[in-house]
């Protein structure tokens, strides 16, 4: 090699190595950024996740504390109103007054103390001022006494004089009462009429505060969390420090706060308004804040409920403080893998060199890879969806007797067999949709992995009653239809029974024996029932609002009205559109009172295309002819030898399993095998008079055992499953049925 070449090598060489340098630092330069950017979508989805469940968490605590300090106030009002009339009975006699008073007491405990204040000189006997008060103790007893007088001037009272001068309930603001209870107390306010219905006194039932604190301290969000408590004019009714109870405003409290949305979050709360916002205090420390009115009902006047505001205040570093960890540990290690990195692109730039001259020789492999790819993939079998109608009819109405309701239905087909339900949940609103669309949703669950219909009624079941305070039941019906053989597998609980239509005739399916509605207990064991339909024959399933429907006369639509609409049979669609017109008219124009849904499904069984029989003995030695046999619906059914070899090995497992072990030892007996071609699909009906064994409710087996180690439905069962793609089982008139199906992948060969 001449001088010059050399040089030319030793050039292209360095431009190489340069070339290669840069690649290795824009490689380099390009993983730090992405994996930066994948840390911050990581930290943003993070920390959206975590806001969210803050936000709902906070919720939580508000609807939760809100539910509790309305259950309290509530129950005072409650009290106080079925009081009230009784102290009206008592106005003759103000020795009474004290009796109803204590009665009170006695069964409301987060009541301290209640009393009533007379108009002036209502009793002459007791001068200008009568304030009859009975209160309870530290000890738990209950002690009365009379307050009024000229130390203790109730007639300019705000609890005595707001009622009196609007005739209406009053929540007070808090004040300390130092005459009565002696501590600080809301007011629940009703004046009190005599007998001509002039306002003669103000009864009030007294509220103290501490029960207030004890739920807001009950649990945080987080361990610097806090709970705030302002009346409707901002006065501090519970809080962190309590030096500031009951002697500040909330306006007094944040007025200096450098951050002005805080003045725009007292205004809402005052308002009685919810939301949430973040505030950044003078600390720099950013809080988010969460507010909601207490026991607020929109059809009552503001002076007519406590008027109560609640916030949960949570600091923003707490809230992330465990991300921006993981975040600094994962940039830590983000920096480690960039280090690792580095040094083995370093390494690898020592050995492109070497890699350069094996680069044709890497071409040719991969482009032969590529051509055995392609070869690799032909030989791979191609997979058909075939679409099969499902040989019955469904028609369906709901009509909710408000805007939403609490009765549903569903319905599903798969594996030869339509699912369905229907089902009424106790109640009518906005909860029972809320339990309508929560059942809904398991039943399409459970539908889709349960067999038995009785199963699903178990875990529904147990899904409703698991933290069911509030006591909601649903009746509920629920079926599997095998439309191969018209088998019915039901099961009912606590609903209305199943109407079975057959030409003119209508009957009750037969009833379930004593059953209760899912919800209503755990653990209740369910059971199902069968029977086979006729062909063309309607399921009928309704609600309670179909025979409680009620005209203006209070008259019930009725089971025997409905029957007799039901006579007139038909399509499920008519049926329905029948049933419906004969409710309108019966009703008119009276109110719906409950939820009406009608359901009605119509077994209409296609043409199964060619249909042959085998009847053999229990005895192995016939089985000859049931190969025969299958071979030759194989062959009508167009299928490919090794198809055929599988379906026959499928049938022979399950046919001679049949013989084996269906019936007793010396026991004669016989195995009916029908073959259906048709619908895009050739089945095998097996039917015996035997001992109920259902095979597909067996475990997989253990291949690892011996052929003698695996009792019945061992790997035959397994085969059955492998070679068939559908294989049902049902027990209908003291017959074992099992249908094994496979599908025809080719359009043109399905029979019909």
């Amino acid at each position: 090699m001449t001088l010059r070449g050399q040089n030319i090598v030793e050039v292209l060489d360095k431009w190489r190595h340069s070339v290669q340098t840069r690649s290795a630092l824009a490689v380099l330069i390009t993983a730090a950024v992405l994996m930066e950017t994948v840390s911050a979508v990581q930290y943003w989805c993070a920390r959206e996740a975590i806001r969210q469940e803050v936000e709902h968490r906070a919720e939580s605590e508000l609807t939760a504390k809100n539910l509790e300090a309305e259950k309290v106030t509530r129950a005072a009002e409650t009290a106080a109103r079925s009081t009230v009339w009784m102290l009206e009975e008592r106005l003759g006699n103000p020795s009474l007054l004290y009796d109803a008073m204590r009665h009170l007491l006695a069964n409301n405990p987060n009541i301290v103390g209640c009393g009533m204040g007379f108009v002036a000189g209502y009793y002459p006997e007791h001068g200008r001022w009568f304030e009859p008060y009975v209160k309870r103790t530290a000890n738990d007893s209950i002690v009365t006494m009379q307050i009024g007088g000229s130390n203790h001037d109730y007639l300019h009272a705000d609890w005595y004089s707001h009622s009196m001068q609007t005739n209406r309930p009053y929540w007070t603001e808090p004040y300390l009462d130092d005459a009565g209870a002696k501590e600080m107390l809301v007011t629940y306010t009703l004046p009190v009429h005599d007998a001509s219905g002039r306002t003669v006194a103000v009864f009030g039932v007294d509220l103290s505060l501490n029960w207030l604190s004890q739920i807001l301290n009950a649990r945080h969000i987080y361990p610097s969390s806090y709970n705030v408590v302002i009346s409707r004019t901002g006065k501090l009714m519970a809080c962190p420090v309590e030096s500031l109870v009951m002697q500040h405003t909330i306006q007094q409290v944040t007025g200096s706060m450098n951050d002005t949305s805080i003045r725009n979050v007292n205004r809402q709360m005052m308002q009685g308004a919810s939301g949430q916002t973040s505030v950044t205090d003078d600390n720099g420390q950013k809080n988010y804040i969460f507010f909601a009115p207490i026991a607020r009902d929109s059809t009552l006047q503001d002076d007519e409920q406590p008027g109560w505001s609640m916030a949960v205040v949570c600091a923003d570093n707490e809230i992330y403080a465990g991300l921006r960890r993981m975040s600094f540990m994962l940039l830590l290690l983000s920096l480690a893998g960039l280090m690792l990195l580095g040094y083995i692109m370093v390494r690898s730039i020592h050995s492109l060199q070497r890699l350069y001259k094996a680069d044709d020789e890497q071409k040719r492999i991969t482009g032969e890879l590529a051509v055995a790819h392609r070869i690799q993939q032909a030989m791979l079998p191609k997979s058909t969806a075939v679409s099969h109608d499902i040989n019955a009819t469904v028609c369906a109405m709901l009509k909710p007797a408000r805007a939403v309701g609490g009765d549903f239905y569903d319905y599903a087909v798969h594996d030869g067999c339509l699912y369905f339900c229907i089902g009424d949940v106790a109640g009518k609103g906005v909860p029972a949709a809320m339990v309508m669309a929560m059942a809904q949703a398991t039943f399409r669950m459970l539908s889709a992995r349960e067999q038995k219909p009785e199963q699903i009624a178990v875990q529904m079941n147990n899904a409703l009653t698991r933290d069911n305070d509030y006591n909601i039941f649903i009746t509920l019906c629920t079926g599997v239809l095998d439309m191969a053989t018209g088998c019915l597998t039901y099961c009912n609980a606590g609903h209305k029974p199943t109407i079975l239509i057959s030409g003119n005739a209508t009957e009750e399916l037969p009833p379930m024996p004593s059953t209760l509605p899912v919800g209503a207990m755990p653990d209740w064991p369910y059971r199902a029932q069968q029977v086979t339909l006729p062909p063309h024959s309607t399921l009928f399933l309704f609600t309670d609002g179909l025979t409680e429907a009620e005209n203006s006369h209070h008259e019930l639509f009725g089971a025997e009205r409905m029957m007799q609409v039901l006579q007139g049979g038909g399509e499920p669609s008519a049926i329905i559109e029948r049933m419906t017109a004969e409710v309108s008219d019966f009703v008119g124009d009276t109110e719906q009172s409950d939820d009406l849904t009608m359901l009605a499904i119509k077994y209409e069984p296609q043409d199964c295309g060619s249909v042959s029989h085998l009847t053999l003995p229990n005895d192995v030695s016939h089985t000859p002819q049931l190969s025969d046999f299958v071979e030759e619906a194989c062959d009508s059914a167009h299928l490919d030898p090794v198809a055929t070899m599988q379906v026959n090995l499928a049938v022979e497992e399950a046919v001679v399993n049949v013989m084996n072990y269906a019936y007793p030892p010396d026991t004669k007996g016989c195995v009916d095998v029908e073959a259906h071609i048709g619908s895009g699909e050739l089945s095998f009906v097996i039917s015996d008079s035997g001992k109920p064994f259902d095979p597909t409710q067996q475990p997989e087996p253990d291949t690892s055992l011996g052929a003698e180690e695996r009792g019945i439905g061992g790997l035959g069962i397994h085969l059955i499953r492998r070679y068939m793609d559908s294989v049902t089982y049902a027990r209908s008139d003291n017959k074992n049925i099992l249908t094994l199906t496979k599908i025809l992948k080719d359009e043109n060969n399905i029979q019909g």
